[in-house]
């Protein structure tokens, strides 16, 4: 139970690639963040990451009209059949080949996926279990090369297909005898979206040039006739177009095949076929400013066309007209992707270049949602002292700050002007303070959002490691080229000492969380403890067997871990400077072999290290996580592997298999070391030696797995690692296992229900604890009369107690009966209070979620209370005036005195209503 952590939530990366899509009701969008789908509801500002994944990069999502599935496609065309309510994957399928677009028809029977040249059509899965969830139908052959969009008309009874070959295809979904099939030409460029007209066979194209065509039909959808039995063709002739039952190269069946050709189908004398034609044609770029047209969507039922260009910027055209609403640019990077909400009222843009989302909303002109994960990888996480927020610290120069109850980000901080190494809060938890390699250390205010202190050494410095004290008044930052550890005072901003006597770049420094004593860990092979209060002397010199990478205390300060070069970790008691034990680590890293590697994974294993290390909140364990795609939790009194999390599975990352694929190996070696564009020579472009994310002059660029860095949340429940692919936040899952406490053949659900029944509360509670289910503890708790509270609280047993107050602190995170749970932990605290004290240390993170908890609640409340109070305020003042005439300037005069007095004292009576609020509530 205490190790059964899961995935919760991807923060740190809100877009890659791929195609958004606004959920039914239009209040959520879904957006492809690498092998993994986030959901962000834009009506409650929350994000949410499922907890599926795929194997490499997704690069479309089809979401059913209704809303409950969705099927996801990777790189490969490896598909995953999500259900949207359970958050379970249905089905796996294989397309064998990259896919360029997936649609739902209307209505939700099937959808149509488009593959190279080809449109294929599959029976949409049903509410009834099947073998098979993807039954195929018909596939469509007609484009000459990639096909690149796709349409529907309103009844599903057709679809428009565009592809690279600048020709936009019109198929019947169903055997229509006037329409088969349509090939509209008219374009110069590569089509980039078409889309039917609201109930009607119209059409609109739009190319990569920035030219729409706009095609009329001389039909309806409802003169569309099927083709009966009777009138099926034989074998067809030249010109003609074919019909019948294949199946492709490797044996799969396709179903029934339509091939199209450029000119139109044969015409029967009985029934005139469906025909086209271009009624009008306009362009977006006007003279000699030409701009690369990238992505396009349209609202059918207000006929808003909107379309985003390489430059940034997206026009609102309304049309046939082509009506200019408005023009805006939004982002120096190419928008990849556009999405229509059901209502038309909100636009989201995607911009893969700078991982950004934007939702606007054209009427008001003003956004919605707008957030953007950082450009290059993260370097540090911290936690905030209750674990509400999280900071981090990315290569591109920006601090963020994310709220873990949302999942977004709520500042970012641009000040640093090169990467960020290292972020910490102080113990307040309202000031954050980062390091980076551009020689300074900022201070910032999470009240007015400001940089308030620039603290910086009298030469320039890289720093790379950084460390406030427990009162927040020391910030030191250790250099990576001077050796040196600079201190700094948070009042003034100015240097107090200069500390000095490592022997190589200092990699990472700590803080006592007890005493005022500086752990520093050097490439020199010792750990030094600094005494703040003895004029900085060096206290003890730790001699380790190999350079030292990351040293972190144990949170009640008696203990020192230290991760070394050569994969160990070692323990020391700080007191005696002794070491106390160490684990070799080196082995659970289990690294992968890069394309590039010209050595074995279990060869370059052994030059692998863990380079972030974090003591649990009990300080039973540490969590350590390295160049590698696995994190390990180690029990410290055991020095035994506990748990191992592979936080990655995707194959898009370098390094992420032990073995190479034999199939891209060639006589010159690996496939990725050949380069097809590297000038004159053998073509093999190997990276520079030392180079540790890539050589980045090379054409292909493929990011490394690895964990920068790792932190245990203050309330023990969750953890944090910032790796390659974002923030990814682990939580506690209680629904994993059953984990009972002191189990006997008396503990059963009956006979807690048979206390209640008698009410014996305490004998009932200590009974469900024992079982500890947690819907029962709920049931049981939540049956104790209120008044009832203290007189169980005061008959508790000790073991109990703690256990009690940890579990209410869970349950008011969720539960909506606020004040019941607050009393149990107001009777729990002041009965208990003295002997809880005694064993601060040890139940510290139940304390901090308890007022993590509180502080949520109390900031949501006050600003309920403070609204409500306005508009009774407002309500008053506008019920005195009904009816009133003012003659004379005096009788207004009197009026005002009259509704200042009436607010005085409305506000006084509320003021002592909020502090009633805010003594109930401490």
């Amino acid at each position: 139970m205490k190790f059964a952590y899961k995935f919760s939530n991807l923060l740190g990366a809100v877009y890659r690639q791929g195609n958004l899509s606004f959920s039914k009701d239009g209040n959520s969008v879904i957006s492809p963040v690498g092998n993994r789908v986030s959901v962000f509801d834009l009506k409650n500002n929350t994000s949410e990451t499922l907890p599926v994944s795929t194997v490499k990069n997704i690069t479309c999502v089809g979401l059913s009209p209704d809303g409950t599935f969705a099927v996801v496609v990777d790189e490969d065309g490896a598909a995953l059949l999500v259900s949207l309510i359970t958050r379970a994957v249905l089905h796996h399928f294989h397309f064998h080949k990259p896919v360029s677009g997936i649609r739902f028809s209307p209505d939700g029977r099937k959808f149509v996926v488009t593959k190279e040249s080809v449109a294929l059509l599959y029976h949409a899965p049903g509410k009834q279990r099947e073998f098979n969830a993807f039954a195929l139908d018909k596939s469509y052959y007609g484009p000459y090369d990639e096909t690149t969009c796709i349409d529907w008309t309103d009844d599903s009874k057709c679809f428009a297909v565009g592809s690279k070959d600048m020709s936009t295809w019109v198929f019947g979904a169903e055997r229509w005898a006037n329409l088969i099939y349509y090939s509209l030409g008219g374009h110069k460029d590569l089509i980039v979206g078409c889309f039917f007209e609201k109930d009607s066979l119209d059409l609109y194209t739009v190319s990569q040039d920035g030219t729409l065509c706009v095609w009329q039909s001389d039909s309806e959808l409802k003169d569309l006739i099927l083709k009966k039995d009777r009138d099926q063709p034989k074998p067809p002739s030249q010109g003609e177009e074919e019909e019948e039952d294949e199946e492709d190269d490797d044996g799969r069946a396709e179903g029934e095949v339509i091939r199209g050709k450029p000119e139109a189908p044969k015409e029967n004398n009985a029934k005139k076929n469906v025909r086209y034609k271009q009624i009008s044609k306009h362009f977006f770029n006007k003279e000699g400013d030409f701009n690369n047209l990238t992505a396009a969507a349209y609202h059918k039922p207000t006929c808003i066309l909107v379309t985003g260009f390489a430059s940034g910027i997206f026009h609102l055209h309304e049309l046939p007209e082509f009506n200019l609403i408005h023009s805006l640019s939004i982002s120096q990077q190419r928008i990849t992707s556009v999405a229509i909400n059901s209502s038309g009222d909100w636009i989201g843009f995607g911009c893969s270049g700078m991982g950004q989302l934007l939702v606007w909303e054209w009427q008001s002109e003003s956004y919605v949602f707008k957030q953007q994960g950082h450009f290059n990888n993260m370097a540090s996480v911290a936690y905030s002292p209750d674990g509400q927020y999280i900071a981090t610290g990315g290569d591109d120069g920006k601090v963020k700050v994310w709220n873990t109850n949302s999942g977004l980000c709520f500042v970012t901080f641009t000040e640093h002007t090169s990467s960020v190494t290292n972020v910490t809060f102080t113990s307040s938890g309202f000031v954050i303070v980062s390091a980076s390699l551009d020689g300074t250390v900022r201070a910032y205010d999470l009240h007015r959002y400001r940089n308030f202190r620039t603290f910086a050494s009298p030469r320039p410095a890289q720093f790379s490691s950084l460390a406030v004290d427990v009162g927040g008044e020391l910030v030191s930052a250790g250099a990576q080229d001077s050796f040196e550890i600079f201190l700094w005072s948070m009042q003034t901003g100015r240097l107090l000492e200069v500390l000095a006597g490592h022997e190589g770049p200092v990699s990472c420094l700590c803080f006592s969380p007890a005493r005022s004593i500086l752990a520093s860990a050097s490439w020199d092979r010792t750990v030094r403890l600094w005494d703040m209060l003895d004029s900085w002397q060096v206290k003890e010199t730790l001699a380790l067997t190999s350079d030292g990478l990351s040293v972190t205390y144990r949170p009640d300060g008696q203990e020192l871990a230290v991760a070394t070069l050569n994969g160990e970790i070692s323990f020391w008691n700080v007191d005696a400077a002794t070491q106390t034990g160490s684990v070799v680590g080196r082995h659970d890293l289990e690294t992968g072999r890069k394309e590039t590697d010209k050595i074995s994974a279990k060869q370059s294993a052994k030059c692998k290290s863990f380079t972030s290390l974090c003591y649990s909140a009990d300080g039973d364990s540490v969590l350590a996580g390295g160049q590698s795609k696995f994190v390990c939790i180690y029990n410290i009194k055991e020095q035994m592997l506990m748990k191992k999390f592979e936080i990655s599975c995707n194959l898009s990352f370098d390094a992420m298999e032990e073995f190479l694929d034999r199939r891209k190996m060639t006589e010159f070696g690996s496939l990725a070391l050949v380069d097809e564009g590297a000038g004159d020579e053998d073509g093999v472009n190997i990276s520079l030696p030392g180079v540790r994310r890539g050589d980045m002059s090379s054409r292909h660029f493929k990011p490394e797995i690895r964990v920068s860095s790792l932190r245990f949340s203050p309330t023990g429940r969750s953890w944090a690692a910032t790796t390659t692919e974002g923030l990814l936040v682990y939580s506690m899952d209680g629904s994993l296992v059953f984990d009972p406490y002191d189990l006997d053949l008396d503990v059963t659900p009956a006979s807690i229900r048979k206390q209640l029944r008698l009410q014996e509360w305490a004998s009932a509670i200590v009974l469900a604890f024992r079982l500890n289910e947690n819907a029962l503890k709920q049931e049981v708790l939540e049956t104790v009369p209120h008044q009832q509270v203290p007189v169980v609280c005061g008959s508790l047993p000790d073991i109990y107690v703690e256990k009690l107050l940890g579990f209410v602190a869970a349950s008011l995170e969720t539960s909506g009966h606020l004040q019941f749970y607050m009393t149990w932990a107001q009777s729990l605290l002041m009965l208990h209070g003295q002997k809880l004290k005694n064993r601060s240390g040890a139940i510290l993170p139940t304390l901090q979620a308890l007022q993590k908890s509180i502080q949520r609640h109390f900031d949501n409340l006050s600003k309920l209370c403070d609204f409500n109070m306005y508009n009774i305020r407002y309500a008053a003042a506008l019920s005195k005036q009904r009816g009133v005439k003012r003659p004379a300037e005096e009788e207004k005069v009197e009026e005002d005195d009259e509704d200042d007095d009436d607010e005085e004292e409305l506000s006084e009576e509320m003021s002592v209503a909020s502090l009633e609020d805010a003594d109930m509530i401490l």
